[in-house]
């Protein structure tokens, strides 16, 4: 099922929630709606599941233009934050609630409760009640529930929030696999980047109400389209600099740790103000020809699988590096040289709005 928005927004009383969002959604998507708390992503979601109205623009389904029709007349799928189940009702009982109430005949409820329950690996547990239930098995039930109504759009508001670490990324696998065997449209809203990055398609990045860029997650990871969405979807080293001089194979841009070397970015005009940036993970340890800086070591965090540094490269400018696998033992106030690849330099136009994040550093 296609999913097409156009210049939909949304206020409550007289506060805006949501501005002029358009959007197309694809048959058979994961797509992600992202953003921090109170970017709109929840109500955004809500309008398409038909609990709220918008208040200008149009929501389509397919062909099927969806504005005032109720949310049981829009065959979705809904999975909730706090799972929702009825604690009296036992586990297919559950499962079952939202056929009893289409009416179908007993027969087919018991054999789509059945094949729903087998596809989030429930079925042993038919029997018992949520009460008896980890929160990881309550959140498969509930996707069951979503799911054996066989949807044409699936919605899942911040599913994994209530999980620890381990489960999430268990639901994570599993989620992905039903996806990938029912391909049913699916719309996941959630703050979290790695899921995000982990199971999307496609997803838009939202702030105050509005969509700052879509695309697949590898390419808004590696080519964000304004610093916001950089240090929403992973952390970025910043450096203030000048476009020096670009031709067709380079950009050079002038900055106080000295030329920084860049991939061409068509619009820019030499003496333009821009800010450099770079992922932690980006940063190689060594010399280079290009976008090498010698740098002291100011703090060292050894995780196990990786080592986080905070490096200063100039008097009063630092930035973050990390070191995949490390085996080398480094101090406090050791000299590192490291270098980053110009195909991993971020150049963005900057703004005249402060980012308050930036002080005297150069991690953002």
């Amino acid at each position: 099922m296609n999913i097409s928005l156009k210049a939909v927004g949304k206020s409550f009383g007289p506060t805006p929630v949501l501005s002029d969002i358009t959007l197309e959604i694809h048959d058979g998507e994961m797509f992600f709606l992202l953003g921090p708390s109170g970017c709109g992503k929840t109500t955004l979601l809500r309008l398409i599941a038909g609990f709220y109205q918008p208040d200008t623009g149009e929501i389509h389904f397919g062909d099927r233009r969806m504005n005032g029709v109720p949310p049981h007349h829009r065959n979705t799928g809904m999975v909730f934050q706090n799972y929702a189940l009825w604690p009296h009702l036992t586990v297919a009982d559950n499962v079952a609630y939202g056929l009893e109430v289409r009416k179908l005949p007993r027969t087919e409820r018991e054999r789509r409760v059945q094949r729903a329950l087998e596809t989030v690996q429930m079925a042993d547990y038919r029997d018992r009640s949520p009460t008896q239930l980890s929160g990881g098995q309550q959140q498969r039930v509930a996707l069951a529930r979503a799911l054996v109504v066989e949807p044409d759009v699936l919605l899942l508001d911040e599913p994994l929030s209530n999980l620890d670490a381990k489960l999430r990324l268990e639901m994570r696998d599993e989620i992905r696999q039903i996806h990938q065997q029912t391909r049913i449209t699916s719309i996941y809203v959630t703050h979290d980047q790695k899921e995000s990055l982990s199971l999307a398609t496609r997803m838009a990045v939202m702030r105050d109400g509005r969509i700052e860029q879509v695309g697949s997650p590898r390419d808004i990871y590696r080519n964000p389209a304004s610093r916001f969405v950089a240090d929403f979807i992973g952390e970025t080293n910043w450096l203030p600099g000048t476009v020096a001089r670009q031709d067709p194979k380079a950009l050079s841009v002038a900055t106080a740790c000295g030329p920084v070397q860049a991939l061409p970015r068509p619009g820019l005009d030499n003496g333009q103000p821009v800010w450099i940036g770079f992922r932690p993970e980006a940063v190689s340890i060594g010399p280079a020809p290009v976008n090498c800086w010698n740098t002291r070591i100011l703090q060292v965090t050894y995780l196990g699988e990786v080592e986080q540094y905070l490096l200063e490269a100039a008097p009063g400018l630092t930035f973050k590096a990390i070191e995949a696998n490390p085996l080398e033992i480094r101090t406090r106030d050791a000299q590192l040289a490291l270098h980053v690849t110009p195909e991993n330099i971020l150049v963005l136009p900057a703004t005249p709005r402060p980012i308050e994040a930036m002080g005297s550093h150069l991690n953002g």
